[in-house]
């Protein structure tokens, strides 16, 4: 059966942030690209992979014990190297780099509004 659209474009995550001016340059400094923008809404990119940011300026800004209730995956060449660059801008974390047991070597940000980023590569 063939695919419906690109494998990038099956699954895509849309974030809910409370201010777009204040959002986005936290995930541009992390290495995301600026795509498309209409309105409060915008397509930032990684790699192929789009991950889309809306304007809701109604949403509540907390999470439990300061851990993000959801994240978002981005795997990477070199993690150490997107840990270098999260701890540079000053990104709030939520979990230190380190080699997890389920094969990973990770490590999750919070932004603006609580949502955390989750930067990973495969252990070898």
């Amino acid at each position: 059966m063939p695919t419906y659209v690109p494998p990038t474009s099956q699954l895509v995550v849309e974030i809910l942030v409370s201010d777009l001016e204040r959002s986005l340059p936290f995930y541009e400094s992390l290495g995301f690209k600026r795509g498309t923008t209409h309105d409060r809404f915008v397509i930032l990119t990684w790699e192929e992979h789009e991950l889309f940011l809306e304007e809701r300026s109604d949403l509540a800004t907390s999470s439990a014990a300061g851990y993000p209730r959801a994240n978002v995956r981005v795997m990477v060449r070199d993690v150490n190297a997107a840990w270098e660059r999260a701890l540079a801008q000053g990104a709030p974390v939520a979990q230190s780099i380190g080699d997890r047991a389920y094969g990973l070597r990770d490590f999750t940000v919070v932004d603006p509004d609580g949502f955390g980023v989750r930067f990973a590569t495969r252990l070898t």
